[in-house]
């Protein structure tokens, strides 16, 4: 009882600090939006297209349409309908920069592929840009589908009047066109640049602030200890923790008074940011309730015996902010919570997985960005306990009580 009276002691003294709440959940909350907004937000809300001009003088031909249909659905472009307009001013646009590019589908365009002639598409773009690279790229793809239905339908075309003896009709080439470009509208696989997550059976694309989240959750945690760590360093210095040694309070009561007040500041910090992430922000954390319930108790655990080691080793407030801060920072920028360590040569990632904010991460996005289960956070559950044990037992090891 001693020790939750003490606990609970720490808990109404940080409530009355402002300092506490701006860095438990305040700066989290900025941040996380601040940098899932830079990687992407909620995804979909703007079209990331490159905006090309299309000019299509052969909308009445199946080709044409198809074409148009192609680029309208592509990843890579976004169609701008233009009016028929003279290649100056088309150009115009392009170095205006209002379109990254403009193609014209020529007319006469599907009737001269089903007659077996090679048809260029006229493409206005800057060929050593990067935009223009990619433009020009995903058009000869498609415009190359578009070719190779016409070229299916008229080897259909052939293969049908040779075995009935007569040519096939306008409405035989129509179909059988038709039917190869169906094709292409549901390929046997396809592939998306992109992190995937499943739901359902299904998969999307998961927004900026499935690392966001996690990250700064994970890197502010350590900040947040600050407000606990002081309440250390002030019973020392104004010698309330020498008076609290002569009543019956055992040494191991304080001490572990301390240390879950921490407990329940860190928790309770993790809870509310996880409801506000996967409430308001659509980062699935309680997709696997139980697997964030683990990797968020473990992370507590460890956080707060880092803060139970602050207090220890520090002698002054000021020394609580230094071996608060400095912590942050370097195992956060170890850990991946800046940029992911999948995205970092081998050895750095060999590193960083030397760091326990390595394995909260891994935790954390194992469930919300990769979709996993229980499973996938046990090995970082585990090594974020033995990590908690160790920091503890070198906070026990350093601890004064004056």
């Amino acid at each position: 009882m001693r020790i939750i009276d003490i606990a609970w002691k720490d808990l109404r003294q940080l409530a009355r600090d402002w300092k506490a709440g701006t860095f438990l959940l305040a700066m989290p909350i900025v941040f996380t939006l601040m940098f899932g907004f830079a990687f992407g937000g909620f995804g979909g809300e703007q079209d990331p297209r490159l905006p090309l001009g299309l000019v299509n003088r052969d909308e009445g031909s199946l080709a044409g349409r198809a074409l148009q249909e192609m680029l309208e659905n592509s990843e890579v472009v976004r169609p701008v309908l233009l009016d028929d307009l003279p290649a100056s001013e088309l150009e115009g646009q392009v170095r205006s920069g209002e379109v990254a590019a403009v193609v014209t589908i020529p007319a006469g365009y599907g009737e001269r592929l089903l007659a077996g002639e090679s048809v260029p598409l006229e493409l206005i773009v800057d060929a050593e840009s990067n935009a223009g690279i990619s433009i020009g790229s995903e058009v000869q793809a498609l415009s190359a589908r578009v070719a190779g239905a016409a070229t299916t339908a008229r080897l259909s075309a052939q293969a049908y009047a040779a075995a009935r003896g007569v040519p096939a009709d306008a409405a035989y080439l129509h179909e059988s066109m038709e039917r190869a470009l169906s094709a292409w509208a549901d390929p046997p696989f396809r592939i998306v640049e992109g992190q995937a997550q499943e739901q359902g059976g299904a998969y999307r694309l998961v927004g900026g602030f499935s690392h966001a989240s996690p990250s700064m959750m994970v890197q502010f945690a350590i900040s947040g200890l600050i407000g606990a760590a002081e309440i250390l360093v002030l019973e020392r210095k104004t010698g309330a923790m020498q008076r609290l040694l002569t009543t019956t309070v055992a040494r191991a009561e304080i001490i572990l008074g301390h240390f879950l007040a921490m407990v329940a500041m860190i928790a309770a910090q993790f809870v509310i940011l996880i409801l506000f992430a996967h409430f308001l922000l659509r980062v699935e954390y309680l997709r696997q309730p139980l697997a964030t319930l683990l990797v968020t108790v473990a992370m507590a655990l460890w956080t707060a015996s880092l803060g139970l080691l602050i207090g220890a080793l520090a002698r002054s407030p000021e020394q609580v902010i230094l071996f608060a801060l400095v912590p942050m920072f370097i195992l956060a920028g170890l850990g991946g919570a800046w940029v992911p360590l999948e995205f970092t040569s081998p050895t750095f990632q060999a590193i960083g997985h030397l760091t326990p904010t390595a394995w909260a991460m891994d935790g954390l996005e194992n469930i919300v960005v990769r979709g996993l289960g229980v499973g996938s956070v046990l090995l970082p559950v585990g090594i974020l306990l033995a990590y908690a044990v160790v920091t503890f037992g070198l906070a026990l090891w350093k601890f004064r009580f004056e």
